[in-house]
C-alpha cells in the first residue's frame, strides 16, 4: 500500500476497527501496566470496551456512510459506552476528533492535525486536575507532532507518523512526570492505549506494521506503589463511579466544583443534554445526589477499588455461569426476584431457590443501572424483587425502580449468603410488599463471613496485614488475620458463631479444596458440634470461603 495523501470515511472506519482489534490484543498489557493511581488493572479492558461500544455503533450504519454521519457514531457511542477513567477520557479524545472530522469528506494533513490538536484540548477540558505523565501528556504531543509536520505541508501519512513518533517520545518519559510509574518501571497505561489509536492509523495510512503484543508473564511490573493524584491521595478514594447524566450544559461547571470537594479522578464529557461522568470517592452518596441535584443520573456503575481485577475478568468475558442456568422460563409468576451472582455454582443454587433472571456481577465489578433493568423487564413480571448481594451495587439497585413500568424493590443483601437466605422466605404468587417484609427478615438474620486474601500491606483493627495473609471479614470488616486459609476459616468462625446458631452453609469458591473444606468441617464438629453443616460449590472468584451462620 502507497503512503495515503487523504482519509476517506471508509479509511476512517478501517482506523477504527484495527484499533478495537490491536487493543484487544494489548489488553491484558495494557491493564498489567496499570499501577497508578489505584491498582484496579483495567485501563485496557475499560478502553478496549469503549471503542467496542464505537464500532457496534459504526455496524448499525448503514453503507455506504458519510463521514458527519460516521463521526456522529463515534462520538455518541463512545460516550455511551464509555467505561472507567481511560475510558471516559478516550471517548472524549475521539470526539475531539470527530469534531474535526465531520464537516469533511476527504481528512488531509492539515485537518488531521487539527483534529489530534483540538481531541488534546476536549480531553483536558473534561479531566478537572489534569495530571502529566498520563494519556493526556501523549495526547498533547501527538497534536504537537501532527501540527509540525502539516505546517510542513504533510499529508496525511507523513502527519499520522509523526503524530505517532511524537506521541512515542512523549509515553517513553511518563516516567519522568510520574513517581509512581518510575518506581513501578513503566510507562503509562493510558497513554500506551491511546498510541496504539495512532498505530492503527499507520497501518492504515503508510503501511506500518502493527506492533505485536508482549507475553504478560514477562513483564516486571512492581505494584506495590501508591501516589498521590492531583490534590487528592486517590489510595484512600476507595469507590469508582460513573453514570450518564442528562442535565442542562449550563449546570455542568456547578456540578464539577461539587465533585471536587469529594473526590478525584474526575472526568466529565459530553455536551448537548447529555454527560458521562466518572470519579473516585469514598462518598457514593453524594456523588449520585450531586447529579439529582441538576438532572437525571441513569447506568450508574459503582465499583470498589480495592478488590483485583479478577472477578472483572470473570465478569467481563462471561466465565463460568451456564446461560441454560440463567435463562428465565415458564409462565410469569406475580412477583420475581432478579439476584446479582459471581460464580456458576452460586448462579445454580440461586437458579434453584427460585431467583427468576441473573446479572453477573460483584464485588470489583457492578453491573450497570441499564443491565438491571434489563433483568427485571426480561422476567415478565409486573413486580420484581432486586437482590443485590453487595453493599456497593445496592445504590444502583435502588435507581432501577424509577427507570422501569414494573415495581421494583430492593431487599438490601450485602452477601452472597444473604441473598440464600432471602430466597428461603420467597413466594412468587405473593404480591410484592409481602415478599419484601418475609425477604428482608430472613436475610437479616444471617451472620455472613467471608475469607479472601491480602493484595497489599495494611494495618487494619485486626493488626497489621502483610500481602498474602488471610483475612477474615464480616459486615464490622476485618476481624481475623492469619497466614494460612484453614487458619483465618477457623477464627473467623470462632468468633461468629454463638451458642444459639444451628446451621452453617459452606459455599466453596476459587482457591478452595476438599481439604481445606474437610479441615473446617471437622474443626465445626469439634468446636461446634451444636451446629450442622452444609456445603455447596459456588465458584465465586477473590473469596475461596463465604459463610452463612444462622
Amino acid at each position: 500500500m502507497s503512503p495515503s495523501s487523504t482519509l476517506s470515511a471508509m479509511d476512517v472506519r478501517q482506523v477504527l476497527s484495527t484499533y478495537r482489534d490491536v487493543l484487544r490484543s494489548h489488553q491484558d498489557v495494557v491493564n498489567r501496566l496499570n499501577v497508578y493511581p489505584v491498582p484496579d488493572g483495567d485501563t485496557g479492558t475499560n478502553m478496549a470496551l469503549t471503542i467496542e461500544s464505537v464500532i457496534s455503533a459504526i455496524e448499525a450504519l448503514d453503507d455506504p456512510v458519510e463521514m458527519a454521519t460516521l463521526c456522529q457514531a463515534v462520538s455518541h457511542g463512545s460516550l455511551m459506552g464509555a467505561r472507567g477513567n481511560s475510558g471516559v477520557i478516550l471517548s472524549q479524545l475521539l470526539r475531539g476528533i470527530s469534531e474535526r472530522f465531520e464537516s469533511c469528506e476527504e481528512i488531509d494533513g492539515t485537518t488531521l492535525a487539527g483534529a489530534f490538536a483540538h481531541a488534546d484540548v476536549l480531553a483536558r477540558q473534561a479531566v478537572v486536575r489534569p495530571v502529566e505523565g498520563t494519556i493526556l501528556t501523549v495526547a498533547k504531543a501527538a497534536g504537537d507532532g501532527a501540527t509540525s509536520a502539516a505546517n510542513e505541508g504533510g499529508d496525511v501519512a507523513s502527519v499520522a507518523e509523526a503524530a505517532r513518533l511524537a506521541a512515542e517520545d512523549a509515553l517513553a518519559k511518563t516516567p519522568d512526570l510520574l513517581p509512581a510509574l518510575r518506581h513501578a518501571g513503566v510507562v503509562d497505561s493510558g497513554g500506551t492505549g491511546y498510541l496504539l489509536l495512532l498505530d492503527a492509523l499507520c497501518f492504515v495510512v503508510s503501511d506500518r506494521a502493527l506492533p505485536i503484543a508482549p507475553d504478560v508473564e514477562s513483564m516486571d511490573v512492581n505494584i506495590s506503589i501508591q501516589e498521590s493524584h492531583g490534590d487528592g491521595d486517590v489510595s484512600d478514594l476507595r469507590y469508582e463511579v460513573m453514570y450518564l447524566l442528562e442535565a442542562p450544559d449550563e449546570a455542568i461547571d456547578a456540578f464539577k466544583e461539587v465533585w471536587a470537594g469529594i473526590g478525584d479522578s474526575i472526568v466529565v464529557v459530553g455536551g448537548a443534554g447529555i454527560f458521562n461522568c466518572h470519579i473516585h470517592t469514598n462518598d457514593i452518596g453524594a456523588s449520585i445526589e450531586a447529579a439529582i441535584q441538576i438532572g437525571k443520573p441513569r447506568e450508574i456503575r459503582v465499583t470498589d477499588l480495592d478488590e483485583q481485577v479478577i472477578e472483572e475478568r470473570w465478569v467481563r468475558d462471561n466465565v463460568d455461569i451456564d446461560e441454560r442456568e440463567v435463562r428465565p422460563s415458564g409462565p410469569a409468576p406475580t412477583t420475581s426476584v432478579v439476584a446479582v451472582v459471581t460464580g456458576d455454582g452460586v448462579g445454580r443454587i440461586f437458579r434453584s431457590l427460585g431467583a427468576k433472571h441473573l446479572v453477573k456481577g460483584g464485588q470489583s465489578m457492578n453491573p450497570s443501572t441499564a443491565e438491571l433493568v434489563t433483568a427485571v423487564e426480561a422476567t415478565g413480571s409486573a413486580n420484581v424483587v432486586i437482590l443485590p448481594n453487595n453493599k456497593n451495587i445496592r445504590p444502583v439497585a435502588e435507581q432501577v425502580n424509577e427507570l422501569t413500568e414494573c415495581s421494583v424493590m430492593v431487599v438490601p443483601t450485602n452477601s452472597i449468603v444473604e441473598g440464600f437466605a432471602a430466597l428461603l422466605s420467597y413466594d412468587p404468587s405473593a404480591e410484592i410488599q409481602e415478599n419484601l417484609d418475609a425477604m428482608r427478615e430472613t436475610a437479616s438474620s444471617v451472620i455472613a463471613g467471608e475469607i479472601t486474601q491480602a493484595v497489599r500491606d495494611a494495618e487494619t483493627g485486626a493488626g497489621p496485614v502483610r500481602e498474602g495473609d488471610w483475612m477474615g471479614l464480616s459486615h464490622e470488616g476485618i476481624l481475623v488475620v492469619a497466614d494460612s486459609l484453614d487458619g483465618a476459616a477457623k477464627k473467623l468462625l470462632e468468633r461468629l458463631i454463638l451458642p444459639s446458631h444451628e446451621l452453617v452453609t459452606v459455599i466453596e469458591g476459587d482457591g478452595a479444596s476438599s481439604g481445606t473444606t474437610r479441615q473446617i468441617s471437622e474443626w465445626l464438629a469439634e468446636e461446634r458440634p451444636g451446629v450442622s453443616v452444609e456445603v455447596h460449590h459456588g465458584g465465586q472468584p477473590l473469596y475461596p470461603y463465604l459463610f452463612g451462620i444462622e
